[in-house]
């Protein structure tokens, strides 16, 4: 019976109805506890025609247990997953039990993920299809971030995902949310007479609403504890109601009713994660409860029996039967479980089972749980790894392999993307840790966590100790270190105490080579000795070719290290090699890091297009994951862009990074995401003034280095010629120990704004010369307009219209609309007669993002799957903005839009 929900059911039917219209939806459905969530979804979906259900319900029990709710809730599914591509489908079984991963190696998380979306994608194409996940807060970690997933990619799909959780419980979901609030008078009148047959006043249904807050499950338990007269209203309600310690009060009054055995029965499936109603019974049999015993239980109203399965009533009774039991009560029923799962494809639940019926530390079961860990990280369950690690950890007798455990669960929680819980597993191993290996090991881990959500400087100092402490030990693991920290040093401004160089001997692999060339090159960074950054950087790439450059490791830090000293082309192939790995490996959060630290080199080189659409899926990566942390990088190019640009949502864009900073610390993107910050703030300003006073707040050099010209001109039309004579000495120097001709061309640009008439003409040629090697079209572009600038107002028009042809027309490719404007405004005091260029000149079709992503990569001769499988969205939905594309572009095929100018 569901009383006063009319506009919940009517939002639960319209998410329905949007998944038989190929439109896809999503709803998470929240409440407190006994709110009535379970049978509102119950209702949505029951005797629903033309819709295929599935369905699944978080259990408490099983949250250790990765991807042991999603193996429920795709078992209909199953014949299916032969249809996926071929590393979806060996992710997807290997999550779910069925295989190995990939080649052996750890599946990623998210290529399961993108697998199950499309497997429910292909199964809503043949008929509308709805997930219904009731308890979601129960779920364990890598099924709830997987169903999350999918429900935040919904749209063009007939597909709907109905979930319920707790108030609270799924902070940042992503989802719309229908909250649940207390049921009215009315409404609780009629589930009071709904339960008990009876006719119940007025004013009693309102007494019992405000004693139980109009919660459902405790109105309808009332119902049935209350005698007849109090109800009809002819006796008072008693002082203290039967639920006065709450609706689990009543559970536990049921539960101690019962007979000893007809107990050891609920207990055991309170403790239970499968649901197997044949391990139940062996279980029960072990402890003396016959099957009189589990009919007295399922009598009792606390079970619920459906075929081969069996359940408690409702979640509460779980908490309230566990948490009454004593602690022996607790380990007998565990005991008793894992001696019922027998089956090979039962050894992580006998694992845990063994574990929470262990009283002290067991070796056996730490091996058992050593087992569960290593099966659960290659299956992509890092979270589930870390739990079971970490419990191993507690059971160890060894202080030092209680302190390897704990790492090993730290470096699960990292890669799990869980940073404060990896910190915290790091902090607990280091401890006790004696080997000097291990404590490396947890002290680079901790020093990762710290520099990515705490104090670089922090960081930098436990990386210096690790690299010292274990320099006589593994000199390997002390030049990694010393990297780390010669990078924090180079990129953040601090101090150098020590040479970090003094820890490390000579490397004799490829591998090391290139971490020695890597330290090289950030020592020189720090110390601005260009000439060897540039030639350790070099070098490093060179070994690179050779080296194992792993996700995680070397092949970030030299694409960066690339940026650093201005080697464009070797930043943007590293860069290009990263994205195309972490796509293909199916690594998420480093396809978003790929794309964002691509930016800096998009940005410079005039990739403007390419700079927005990959902040765009960036950001929508960040987003559709759930990983907030992750959209600051994203949301601060998207608004440079749209300054540089001129567009209309500039200001915007830049509020949304404002509150993006405001959330709390970013490590060492910080100092990035600040600095483009104060670089948008600097172009959207209306005076030369104001934007030097933005320039000028600039101190990351990488970023400086970015904006020279920028800066340099408003300084001398500021007529602050000091900041610009030093800023032009600063790029100089740079140009001269690096030899980069974009810094070369920088420089000479700045002394023809300073030197004087009679040799200004002579450092222009000399910037365009350096220009003419360099990829780097809208500083060349600049150049060029200040040029044609310079030699309109030295009366040399003709001269003069060349060069802001130039200008004009690369700025209108990038489409700087500011440049552009003030390029035509030269052009035309020139003389020249531009046309075509009004409020009225025809823009292109209107694509949205997406769309727009979509039509690039299809342009490139890509296959859907292939598209889909880039985007981590469903080969569906890339066919639901294909057909936008087509529509838009007034074309048919895809042979046609490889020939559709997309910029």
């Amino acid at each position: 019976m569901i009383a006063g929900r009319d506009a919940e059911r009517s939002a639960l039917r319209a998410v329905l109805d949007a998944a038989r219209a190929g439109r896809g939806g999503a709803l998470l459905v929240s409440g407190e506890p006994g709110a009535g969530k379970s049978a509102l979804l119950a209702d949505a979906v029951d005797g629903v025609d033309g819709v295929r259900v599935l369905r699944v319900q978080g259990v408490e029990s099983e949250a250790p247990l990765a991807f042991a709710a999603l193996h429920r809730l795709l078992r209909p599914l199953r014949v299916g997953l032969s249809t996926l591509p071929p590393r979806q489908e060996r992710a997807l079984r290997a999550a779910l039990g069925e295989a190995d991963a990939d080649g052996g190696a750890p599946a990623d998380r998210f290529l399961v993920y993108l697998a199950l979306l499309t497997l429910l994608s292909d199964a809503a194409a043949h008929e509308p299809t709805v997930v219904v996940v009731d308890d979601a807060h129960w779920l364990d970690e890598a099924s709830r971030e997987a169903v999350l997933f999918v429900a935040r990619r919904v749209e063009g799909e007939h597909l709907a995902v109905l979930l319920a959780a707790r108030d609270g419980t799924l902070p940042g979901a992503g989802l719309p949310v229908l909250e649940l609030p207390a049921l009215d008078a009315p409404a609780v009148r009629t589930l009071l007479e709904a339960s008990s047959g009876l006719d119940v006043p007025s004013v009693v249904a309102e007494r019992l609403r405000a004693r139980t807050g109009g919660n459902a499950l405790a109105l309808v338990e009332l119902a049935d504890a209350l005698d007849r007269e109090t109800l009809a209203g002819r006796a008072p309600l008693p002082t203290e109601l039967p639920l006065t310690d709450g609706v689990q009060s009543t559970f536990l009054r049921r539960y101690e009713r019962l007979a000893p055995a007809a107990r050891s029965v609920v207990l055991l499936v309170a403790s239970d994660d499968s649901g197997d109603v044949d391990v139940v019974r062996a279980a029960a049999r072990s402890l003396g409860a016959d099957d009189s015993a589990f009919d007295a239980a399922r009598q009792s109203g606390l079970l619920a029996l459906r075929g081969a399965h069996v359940d408690l009533r409702h979640p509460l009774v779980r908490s309230a039967v566990y948490g009454r039991a004593a602690p022996d009560e607790r380990r007998r029923a565990h005991a008793a479980l894992a001696d019922a799962l027998a089956r090979p494809q039962d050894a992580d639940r006998r694992a845990w089972h063994r574990a929470a019926a262990a009283e002290g530390p067991d070796e056996d079961v730490v091996v058992a749980l050593e087992g569960a860990a290593r099966r659960s990280a290659a299956a992509g369950g890092h979270e589930a790894a870390s739990a079971a690690w970490e419990r191993a950890a507690e059971l160890s007798v060894d202080a030092d392999a209680h302190a390897r455990r704990l790492q090993a669960a730290a470096a699960a929680a990292w890669t799990a993307g869980r940073l404060d819980r990896a910190g915290a597993l790091a902090d607990a191993a280091l401890l006790t840790v004696e080997d000097p290996l291990v404590r490396a090991d947890a002290a680079l881990l901790r020093a990762r966590v710290e520099w990515n959500t705490g104090s670089v400087q922090v960081a930098h100092r436990r990386l210096l100790e690790s690299a010292r402490a274990v320099a006589g030990h593994d000199a390997a693991r002390a030049r990694e270190a010393a990297m780390f920290a010669a990078s924090l040093e180079a990129t953040s401004h601090l101090d150098a105490e020590v040479d970090v160089r003094a820890f490390v001997g000579a490397p004799e692999s490829a591998d090391e080579r290139c971490v020695a060339d890597l330290l090289a090159a950030y020592v020189a960074i720090a110390r601005h000795d260009w000439a060897e950054a540039v030639a350790a950087v070099r070098r490093a790439a060179a070994v690179g070719g050779t080296a194992r450059l792993g996700l995680e490791g070397l092949l970030p830090n030299l694409a960066l290290v690339a940026l650093h000293v201005g080697l464009d082309d070797v930043a943007l192939q590293l860069h290009e090699r990263l994205l195309a790995e972490a796509r293909d490996a199916g690594a998420l959060p480093l396809v978003v890091y790929a794309l964002t630290r691509r930016g800096a080199v998009d940005v410079a080189t005039g990739r403007w297009d390419v700079l927005a659409a990959g902040a765009r899926e960036a950001l929508h990566l960040a987003e559709a994951t759930g990983r907030p942390a992750l959209t600051a990088m994203p949301l601060a190019w998207l608004a440079l862009a749209a300054a540089l640009r001129g567009d209309e949502d500039a200001t915007a864009r830049l509020t949304a990074l404002e509150r993006a900073l405001a959330t709390g610390p970013l490590g060492t993107t910080e100092a990035s995401v600040r600095g483009q910050l104060v670089w948008a703030r600097a172009v959207l300003a209306e005076s030369p003034a104001s934007a030097l006073h933005h320039y000028a707040q600039m101190s990351h050099g990488f970023a400086e280095r970015l904006v020279v010209l920028d800066r340099v001109e408003s300084a001398v039309r500021a007529e602050r010629l000091d900041l610009a004579q030093r800023w032009v000495a600063e790029v100089a120097l740079f140009a001269e120990g690096t030899g980069v001709p974009w810094a070369v061309a920088a420089a000479e640009h700045g002394r023809a704004l300073l030197a004087p008439a009679e040799r200004a003409e002579a450092h222009f040629r000399r910037a365009l010369d350096a220009h003419a090697s360099s990829a780097r079209r809208v500083d060349a572009a600049r150049t060029h307009l200040a040029y044609g600038e310079w030699l309109r107002r030295a009366r040399r028009r003709v001269d003069a219209r060349a060069h802001l042809r130039t200008a004009l027309q690369t700025f209108d490719d990038v489409g700087a609309r500011r440049w552009s404007e003030r390029a035509a405004q030269e052009l035309r005091a020139s003389g020249e007669q531009l046309r075509g260029r009004g409020p009225g000149a025809p823009e292109g079709p209107a694509l949205t993002p997406t769309e727009r992503q979509v039509a690039l990569l299809v342009a490139q001769g890509l296959p859907t799957r292939e598209v889909a499988g880039r985007l981590f969205v469903s080969p569906r939905t890339v066919d639901f903005h294909l057909r936008n594309v087509f529509a838009k572009l007034g074309i048919t095929s895809r042979s046609e839009l490889a020939h559709v100018d997309l910029s």
